[in-house]
């Protein structure tokens, strides 16, 4: 590594993109996990559409208590 780097030449924000969207990963418990896999596998389904369903439902019954 240098001691000193030129950023004269730099361009301040040339990769800046203020509509970006961030997916942030989400690390399960290995449990639940292997509990998700399996059922996936049973309904043949991706793993991230079981998840993203199974949230969704829960969802809608917390926003039904609130």
């Amino acid at each position: 590594m240098k001691d000193e780097y030129d950023f004269s030449k730099g361009e301040r924000g040339k990769f800046y993109n203020p509509d970006a969207k961030l997916n942030i990963p989400i690390y399960l418990e290995p449990d639940v996990a292997e509990f998700i896999r399996k059922y996936a596998e049973k309904k043949n389904v991706a793993t991230e559409s079981l998840v993203n369903e199974l949230l969704r439902k829960n969802i809608k019954v917390i926003q039904s208590v609130l």
